[in-house]
């Protein structure tokens, strides 16, 4: 087993992520960024590597990691990756998304893109608008995805100030019965989520359960020892209690749904098709 390098950096590390190859190119990877997280200043950056191995003329090893530059990063750095070889992504605490380019003349970070307010928390319990986390991003050049705490899914373009789009508008537990979620959609879908445990058993992780439903397994282990009875649906782990049924409320596919509550067996939702769906029989 090849020796592992360390290296002290006075940082709570959150991300780490190697910096893509050249296409065709038949070098190792020797460059990667880092993020961190919980920290007074937090920061992403970037480092080299070397030739792991090789002693220099002072005696350390060249392969030890050394810093190449740096930038601070408001919040915690929730995910991080590259856009490209000179752009990397990083995603806030703060439901920042920022694009830093890396400069290798004088080996510096600058922000090169930001949207501050990606990811926010708005409406009943929350101020006019508060930041939300943004949890996760995945690049393909020229786009960039961020999914947040929100619930939001945003798709950017590096070169544009605002989201090319945004999808999951809402979600509302139901108010006495917390085992069934509802969820509406600017794609103009209204699912219904059922956890409870008088959904069928079924052998497959994931298939269809019908014209509009569809099962899908959310267990991890199996933990005999714990008592399931106070644990959340949606938490357990019990294989009996491992499938939730989604179904889709509305006959066919709309424009955008936008709002929706709930209230004992009844159901309201609001769309840009400029229709107003209503039930009263939500579990018939």
């Amino acid at each position: 087993m090849e020796e592992i390098y360390a290296k002290f950096v006075s940082q709570k590390i959150s991300k780490t992520r190697w910096r893509p190859l050249s296409s065709g190119s038949l070098q190792t990877a020797e460059t990667f960024a880092t993020g961190s997280w919980d920290n007074e200043e937090n920061y992403v950056s970037l480092w080299s590597i070397g030739d792991l191995g090789n002693v220099d003329s002072d005696g350390g090893f060249e392969g030890d990691h050394q810093l190449l530059c740096d930038i601070r990063h408001h919040g915690d750095v929730m995910d991080l990756q590259f856009f490209d070889q000179e752009r990397i992504v990083a995603a806030s605490s703060t439901g920042c998304v920022t694009v830093f380019l890396h400069h290798p003349n004088n080996q510096t970070l600058s922000v090169s893109q930001q949207w501050t307010t990606a990811h926010y928390h708005a409406g009943p319990g929350s101020p006019s608008c508060s930041s939300a986390p943004c949890t996760g991003v995945v690049c393909n050049s020229p786009e960039i995805v961020t999914v947040g705490e929100d619930g939001r899914i945003n798709l950017f373009r590096a070169d544009y100030k605002e989201a090319i789009k945004t999808i999951v508008w809402e979600v509302h537990f139901h108010p006495s019965n917390p085992d069934h979620l509802f969820t509406c959609s600017e794609d103009g879908s209204l699912w219904h989520w059922d956890a409870s445990t008088d959904v069928p058993e079924k052998s497959s992780l994931f298939h269809q359960g019908g014209r509009s439903s569809t099962f899908l397994s959310h267990s991890i282990s199996n933990q005999t020892n714990v008592h399931q009875s106070l644990i959340s649906s949606w938490l357990s782990t019990d294989p009996a209690r491992d499938r939730i049924e989604i179904t889709s409320l509305l006959p066919s596919r709309t424009l955008s749904v936008n709002s929706l509550d709930v209230l004992g067996p009844c159901l309201v939702c609001g769309t840009d098709a400029e229709a107003i769906y209503v039930t009263r029989q939500l579990f018939s």
